[in-house]
């Protein structure tokens, strides 16, 4: 028998209202995700995949239907307590990188910690461990301009992990990258998911889809296939469920 999700999306309807245009941008979504799994959202623009990511992420909350985090329905929760569970419980790895220019690559690692009221001396060699960890431990003190896009994707990466979180939320985690740089970013979180953390990555991309247990592909605010990927001789595989 499966653990319980620790993320599970239950008949999900976001529907925006302007003016006269109702947009139905989520139709009825369902979604586990189980400890330890890789799942890849995929769609083609307009297909809902950002709005399936902010629910996911909990970011936002859903017009009908349900959104259970560790059980917990977030549909219930003020902004701050859903603050507090995207802090503490959620890392988030964007395609813009969302580092901040005038702090040095390990300070914006140790952002996340800062806002949970970390020590100093524990931010510093949590972040510098995970410096290491993406191979950036002789990077610590550059400015993120002072660092190539993959570089910079990677301290993203490291900021992520910072809070040891359940979820790591990948939103187009390659987007801004050149294919070698994105090759590098989809390794690592390959290894990620080897060593057990969850992954749900958003994604337009075939081919970076495949790094996933599984892939569910949307199309006009619904799930409309659901695929199982495996990984043999280096290539990556995937099939209809």
């Amino acid at each position: 028998m499966k653990d319980k999700p620790v993320i599970e999306l239950r008949d999900v309807w976001k529907i925006y209202d302007m003016g006269e245009v109702r947009v139905e941008a989520l139709r009825g979504i369902n979604l586990n995700v189980h400890k330890g799994e890789f799942v890849a959202i995929q769609g083609p623009s307009g297909s809902g995949k950002s709005t399936a990511m902010n629910m996911v992420g909990c970011l936002d909350v859903p017009s009908k239907g349900h959104i259970l985090l560790d059980g917990h329905d977030i549909a219930r929760l003020s902004e701050s307590q859903l603050a507090q569970v995207r802090g503490k419980k959620i890392g988030f790895i964007f395609q813009k990188f969302n580092l901040i220019n005038t702090l040095s690559a390990q300070e914006n690692v140790m952002l996340p910690l800062t806002f949970l009221d970390v020590p100093e001396e524990k931010r510093k060699q949590i972040s510098y461990k995970l410096m290491e960890t993406v191979n950036l431990g002789d990077r610590t003190d550059h400015k993120p301009n002072e660092l190539s896009g993959g570089q910079q994707q990677r301290v993203a990466i490291a900021r992520a992990l910072a809070v040891d979180p359940e979820i790591l939320l990948a939103d187009e985690p390659t987007g801004n990258l050149d294919s070698k740089s994105g090759e590098t970013v989809m390794h690592f979180l390959e290894d990620l998911h080897r060593k057990g953390k969850t992954i749900v990555m958003v994604t337009h991309d075939d081919n970076l889809a495949k790094f996933a247990d599984r892939i569910e592909v949307l199309k006009d605010g619904q799930i409309v296939k659901s695929l199982k990927c495996y990984h043999k001789d280096g290539k990556n595989y995937c099939e209809e469920k």
